[in-house]
């Protein structure tokens, strides 16, 4: 059997991460590994379950803390600390508080029951012509610098499966009806009896006939062949709020795809990408900014004009600034997405040194240098000192 990875390592975290790290790396991998978006591939399952296994133990406060002092025994069931990840690393969900926008996964890939038909049917199964929720689907969009700041309205399209106008999703041509499957009565399973020599064993299993739907079109609709679907690029309304970042998400519920027998439709996610702006970084809510100031500035102290997303200010620079010192601006920088508090603005000022003098500015400085002479440089002056004490022992 494969020896487990940590759990922290599974997510691409460092050990004492914190909650909202937590999350945003859970679903960032979980997105990326879901059966939906991988199908058919058994080494991404693989990496969802051990993803889902590693949140269920870190999102719980009390199985996360005997994680960090234990290790996997602190969360085993059956190494009596009283913990464990469930087994199959599929309960615990919950306890960590996952109350933002995803809502679970319940919520996040759909499929009625479980993960978005992966590891779904708990509680003893759905019936296959039940209620279905539709498909969730992902869209990214890119967006500049300033409207991430400050938010915006796009008009995005999105082409996905639609409900056909013509049979209004029914799947029967306008005038028709459906028929309830005489083989399974409308309930969309069978029972068979298999003899062996143990015994008598009995199975059900989706009706043959219907696929497993309940019921038989014999006239289907032109539009959508009897599916109930069509495929269409529709545009939608997205509003970006202030202060999303690099990998936000935002959630529109009910504009993913339609759901089965009556269930609702899926939702859209769209994933944000910012555009990179020429003067500001960011961190978090904090923006970063460096300006180049001279000899004189420094010495003599200033006012400098500082550029900030919503106008230019006015900055007045002490006497004696040091190369690469930081001046902070409060409340310059970014909205928070959720909270609304407002970031700061690092200002961090470097020393330009002139080049290319000529003979007439060289003499200026040396006359300048001069006249300053070594007491004006405490920190020249006091590695002097070291150096002579250094090879005077």
């Amino acid at each position: 059997m494969a020896e487990k990875r940590d759990y922290y390592e599974v997510l691409g975290l460092k050990k004492g991460a914190s909650d909202e790290e937590i999350k945003k790396a859970f679903r960032k991998m979980a997105m990326k590994y879901h059966p939906d978006r991988n199908p058919g591939d058994k080494k991404a399952e693989e990496k969802f379950k051990e993803v889902n296994e590693a949140y269920s133990v870190l999102s719980d406060p009390d199985k996360k803390s005997k994680y960090d002092k234990f290790g996997f025994a602190g969360v085993d069931p059956n190494a009596g600390f009283g913990g464990g990840a469930g087994g199959s690393g599929f309960s615990g969900f919950g306890a960590g508080g996952f109350d933002d926008i995803f809502d679970i996964f319940g919520n996040m890939f759909g499929g009625g029951g479980g993960f978005g038909g992966f590891g779904g049917n708990r509680g003893g199964g759905r019936r296959r012509n039940g209620p279905a929720k539709g498909r969730d689907l992902q869209k990214g969009i890119t967006i500049t610098f300033e409207e991430a700041a400050f938010g915006t309205k796009k008009t995005i399209s999105v082409t996905k499966l639609v409900k056909c106008d013509t049979c209004h999703g029914e799947g029967n041509a306008p005038g028709t009806e459906k028929k309830t499957c005489q083989r399974c009565g409308g309930t969309g399973q069978v029972s068979s009896v298999q003899r062996t020599a143990f015994g008598q064993f009995q199975s059900t299993g989706p009706c043959p006939d219907c696929g497993g739907t309940g019921f038989k079109i014999d006239t289907p609709c032109p539009d959508c062949k009897g599916t109930g679907k069509v495929r269409k690029t529709i545009k939608i309304n997205v509003d970006i709020p202030a202060g999303v970042d690099n990998d936000s998400i935002i959630p529109i519920r009910g504009q993913g795809e339609p759901g089965e027998n009556g269930g609702p439709n899926g939702d859209l996610y769209i994933v944000i990408a910012v555009e990179p702006h020429d003067v500001f970084t960011r961190t978090g809510d904090d923006l970063h900014l460096e300006i180049p100031i001279t000899f004189e500035q420094a010495a003599l102290g200033d006012e400098i004009t500082v550029p900030t997303l919503d106008g230019k200010v006015s900055y007045k620079i002490p006497a004696g600034t040091q190369p690469n010192t930081v001046f902070r601006l409060r409340g310059k920088g970014v909205k928070n997405v959720r909270n609304g508090r407002m970031g700061d603005l690092y200002v961090k000022v470097t020393l330009e040194i002139p080049t290319k003098l000529n003979s007439k500015q060289k003499k200026a400085i040396e006359s300048m240098g001069k006249a300053l002479g070594p007491s004006c440089y405490q920190k020249k002056s006091s590695f002097a000192e070291k150096m002579k004490d250094l090879f005077t022992k």
